[in-house]
């Protein structure tokens, strides 16, 4: 099935009523047995759109790890507003780069195998661009093909976006070594003076702010205050670095943001692009902020296959957990029937998932119970494919990455 979100406007948001909404999906695959995942179109559709309003006229790459479906990324690509893809691994970015022409790799790679198939494809390697914070990592490069006898390589800077708050350290996730304009730029001075290589761009995430929701409980003061400040730090920083840079190197791109920062990245006036990808396919973990409200694109069932007791309902499956801190924010969440949730001394399973709550006690065998993944990307990893549905209609089915026979991290 080729995705199309260009062809009708969006419909009315439905999943705005839950029992509307939910009822809608087990119609439309009343006739589909075991686990399965699904995508609204209308809500997929809202969220792109919604990204593109969100991010005020800056393009927006698309994150691949955040979706793992070739239709799905090719379908936001044809949108107006979306450039280029961010990939998570340098096989990934091969394997897109067959039918993108610009594809930056999101993180340092090792893949010496990959990065000599990289060096053998002079399209390929006009296509990708590498991401390095450390000379090692042009040095690994060199060693697998010495320059003179390869294409020069595309390569950009990730620079640390994390906040050194003072009195409270390191706010932020732990990715690169360069934090400040001087760091920044002394690296880039190696890449330009090092044969082989061209500096084309940068790249700063600034997960305290993208990744952190500020609208989930008591706590939102202080996540509110740490971001408040952590942005102030980062427009002033970033300005530096991205002046700095630019006296080593003409960049092509400036790339910021996620999800969760679209208005205050695309704000700065250093940035030339934005990423994202999470928004598309809406993981319950973007319910909390308070800038944005996306609509559940994606979700999967399972389906109750015992009654342990009267209370107590039992799926097959579930343990579908995200990445990140073991916490129960990254557990699947039960959403419909409502009133669901998982015993806390078991959680979601590989195998199975017992369920409590009100509506554990009317749920029999063979019944279906809707979960939402916390995460987005990271569910097309436990399915083959995505049936497409747009109200209670079944329109066709997209395959995940898994279900075209790539398993790339």
């Amino acid at each position: 099935m080729s995705l199309d979100l260009l062809s009708s406007t969006v419909a009315t948001e439905t999943w705005k009523d839950p029992a509307s909404y939910w009822n809608a999906l087990d119609e439309a695959v009343a006739g589909i047995s075991g686990p399965i995942g699904v995508l609204s179109l209308p809500a997929l559709r809202f969220n792109a759109i919604d990204m593109v309003v969100r991010a005020g006229g800056v393009p927006i790459r698309v994150a691949s790890k955040s979706v793992r479906v070739r239709e799905v990324i090719d379908a936001t690509l044809a949108m107006a507003g979306y450039r280029g893809i961010l990939a998570f691994t340098l096989p990934e970015a091969l394997w897109l780069a067959r039918r993108h022409d610009d594809v930056v790799l999101g993180y340092p790679t090792a893949d010496r195998a990959a990065i000599a198939a990289l060096l053998a494809d002079e399209e390929a390697a006009a296509r990708v661009t590498l991401m390095v914070d450390d000379p090692a990592q042009l040095d690994l490069i060199d060693g697998v093909s010495a320059p003179g006898s390869r294409p020069f390589v595309r390569v950009a800077i990730d620079a640390d976006a994390s906040w050194r708050a003072p009195g409270l350290g390191h706010i932020g996730v732990h990715r690169s070594p360069v934090h400040d304009p001087g760091e920044v730029a002394a690296l880039g001075r190696t890449i330009v003076a090092r044969p082989g290589f061209r500096l084309v761009g940068l790249m700063m995430y600034e997960a305290q702010i993208a990744g952190q929701g500020d609208a989930t409980g008591s706590g939102d003061a202080v996540i509110r205050w740490m971001q408040r400040r952590s942005s102030a730090e980062l427009l002033d920083r970033r300005a530096g670095i991205v002046a700095a840079l630019r006296d080593v190197a003409p960049l092509e791109f400036v790339n910021g943001g996620g999800t969760g920062s679209l208005e205050y990245t695309a704000s700065d006036q250093s940035v030339t692009e934005l990423t994202a990808g999470s928004g598309l396919l809406a993981g319950h973990l973007f319910d909390g902020y308070r800038a944005f409200d996306p609509a559940p694109a994606a979700a999967f069932s399972l389906e109750v296959v015992r009654k342990p007791s009267a209370e107590v309902a039992t799926v097959l499956g579930g343990g579908w957990i995200a990445s990140g801190p073991p916490a129960a924010s990254r557990q699947p969440l039960p959403v419909w029937p409502p009133g669901l949730k998982a015993m806390s001394r078991e959680g979601a399973g590989e195998v199975q998932t017992p369920l409590a709550g009100a509506a554990a006690r009317r749920l029999r065998v063979g019944d279906r119970v809707w979960f939402r993944h916390a995460k987005s990307g990271e569910l097309a990893e436990r399915i083959d494919r995505y049936h497409v549905v747009d109200g209670e209609h079944l329109v066709g089915e997209v395959p995940t990455y898994r279900g075209e026979g790539k398993a790339f991290l």
